[in-house]
């Protein structure tokens, strides 16, 4: 059951326009509400561009501009974004006139206007981010903020650290124009196979199989492991789970938002 403080500070939310800044920030994810009332008076939180330091100021979400350290607070509770682990042979669209799985095969219908930021090639695996939130997909899968991608490839042949470090420092010459490689290191190999994790900003399709396809290393198997701050960690092929508060922060920040 609310305390009297907090049945009192509801009395008053009803009785006044807008919502505590505290409250607000405590919904968003940034802690506890004395967490929050810290964060206010440490100068760190901006309301239409203008410092705030004030804990009894009121605001409205949903007309003005909240921004905690720059990075602007989205809290709008009709937006989702999930993070989904696609398996192999499952098109990266919601539907096919083929017949062949998709990823509303996964997700359902359970979320409207729903769509995929991003794609992988059918044969490829891991993390695909969806989201019915059209700022967000627009500043993730723009190139202007460089989204890192993390993956792990399992390539035909063996290759050799030098190998990574050129893909590093010279990068490779497609047909679509030159492309480095942010991080290259070799994770594990015999004779015949190296498994490779590697980080590029690129969206391009197919980038990753066409970089070592061009020097001689097909890729047999590819997962896409981390966008940005999310990771695919544990999540199981064909299925899904929702972004925390925390995690679309995060995302957002990292792409200006």
């Amino acid at each position: 059951m609310p305390n009297a403080y907090e049945r009192a500070e509801k009395t008053h939310d009803r009785n006044n326009e807008g919502i505590r800044l505290q409250k607000l920030l405590a919904q968003a994810g940034f802690g506890s509400r004395r967490k929050c009332e810290e964060i206010i008076q440490e100068g760190r939180v901006e309301v239409d561009g203008e410092l705030t330091t004030e804990l009894g100021t009121r605001v409205d979400p949903g007309q003005q501009q909240i921004r905690v350290d720059g990075s602007r607070i989205r809290l709008d509770t009709r937006h989702i974004t999930l993070a989904l682990n696609k398996p192999k042979r499952v098109l990266s669209t919601m539907d096919d006139p083929k017949g062949r799985f998709t990823l509303r095969d996964i997700v359902g219908d359970r979320y409207e206007r729903i769509f995929h930021m991003g794609r992988l090639d059918y044969d490829s695996e891991g993390l695909i981010l969806m989201t019915n939130d059209g700022e967000l997909s627009q500043h993730v899968m723009h190139p202007r903020y460089e989204v890192e991608k993390t993956y792990i490839a399992t390539l035909e042949g063996r290759i050799g650290g030098n190998v990574c470090r050129r893909l590093v420092s010279q990068g490779v010459r497609l047909d679509d124009g030159l492309i480095k490689l942010d991080h290259c290191a070799i994770i594990d190999g015999n004779r015949d196979t190296t498994i490779v994790k590697v980080v590029l900003h690129s969206g391009k399709n197919r980038i990753v199989r066409r970089i070592f396809g061009a020097i001689g290393f097909p890729v047999k198997r590819l997962v896409r492991t981390q966008i940005g701050p999310i990771k695919l960690g544990d999540l199981k092929p064909g299925s899904y789970r929702v972004l925390s508060v925390t995690e679309v922060r995060s995302l957002s920040k990292e792409v200006g938002l």
